[in-house]
């Protein structure tokens, strides 16, 4: 039994170091992708995944097929695509100190993933399908994940969404937000950060939460807030959770990610349905998501920032 397969994307995160006088970047390659560091959190807390994507059959792919064996997550539904090269993501700071993100996905092979070369056996043994809006914006990969969204409602799976808005990579934002709304129209759970809220709903954290819960009748929501921590909400609970204080951080890169796969971890030790999950529980598997998450900002890349358990627990029993 697998415990959560993704269908998305495996790139690579080259993050700035430094900028010389001119203001170009010197910067470090790590592996990423928003659906793998969600496998990775999962991975490294105990838990069964599996990834469907594709990468190049070019020096980075077999670097990230690599790195998803190493982190435990099983990669038989990693296809190599001889036509076309892996996706990279330039992740640089503009004059504020905020993220600006440049992609080189023209196509890259993540979007050239087609339903036929799914493996299904892996969404068959899975307990929950998981997957983001990458993976929506060019064809042949958005109808494969339409299809295996609904392939996998029919198999009876839950589903969790992570709407992950990155704007350079959509024609038009209009497309984008349709594909968002639409991943929310399917899923169970989903975490969603106070930016991606507000450019859908013009809301808040907390009036957003309960208006994805209520209006999209999305049954669990977590809204992430930054360094701020994050809003729950579903039928019987709200709240918030504020996030880790005093930290270094070095890098924030894939941060939401791994809360992401952090609370589904702790989601599914829970007995019962997400839908009524008691706030205690809610409040729990918050914490510990934001503590993963701001532990893994010390750190730089995204699956290699995952923090080991043991320092989660140490962390929280502060």
């Amino acid at each position: 039994m697998i415990d959560v397969v993704a269908l998305g994307e495996l790139l690579i995160d080259f993050t700035c170091q430094s900028t010389d006088a001119d203001g170009y970047p010197t910067m470090a390659a790590h592996p990423g992708g928003a659906p793998a560091n969600f496998l990775a959190a999962l991975a490294k807390y105990g838990k069964k995944t599996a990834l469907l994507g594709k990468v190049g059959t070019d020096a980075f792919g077999r670097l990230l097929a690599g790195t998803l064996e190493k982190a435990g997550i099983e990669t038989r539904g990693l296809l190599m695509a001889e036509d076309q090269f892996t996706t990279l993501a330039f992740v640089t700071l503009d004059a504020a100190g905020d993220r600006e993100f440049s992609f080189a996905r023209k196509p890259g092979a993540d979007t050239c993933l087609s339903f036929e070369e799914l493996d299904l056996s892996l969404i068959d043994e899975a307990r929950v399908f998981h997957f983001g809006t990458l993976s929506l914006t060019d064809d042949p990969a958005r109808t494969a994940t339409q299809k295996a969204v609904a392939y996998a409602k029919a198999q009876g799976k839950r589903i969790t969404f992570d709407p992950n808005l990155r704007k350079p990579l959509w024609k038009n934002l209009a497309d984008a937000k349709e594909q968002m709304l639409w991943g929310l129209s399917q899923a169970d759970v989903v975490k969603i950060s106070d930016e991606e809220v507000d450019f859908l709903f013009g809301l808040a954290p907390e009036a957003g939460a309960k208006y994805i819960h209520e209006t999209c009748g999305v049954p669990l929501v977590f809204v992430t807030c930054g360094a701020d921590g994050c809003v729950y909400q579903n039928a019987v609970a709200s709240g918030h959770v504020p996030g880790l204080s005093g930290l270094a951080v070095m890098d924030t890169t894939g941060a939401g990610d791994i809360f992401g796969g952090s609370v589904v971890h702790r989601i599914l030790d829970l007995p019962g349905d997400p839908a009524t999950l008691s706030d205690a529980q809610l409040r729990d598997a918050v914490r510990f998501a934001c503590t993963a998450a701001g532990l893994s900002t010390t750190r730089p890349g995204g699956i290699s920032s995952v923090p080991e358990l043991a320092d989660v627990m140490a962390r929280m029993e502060e």
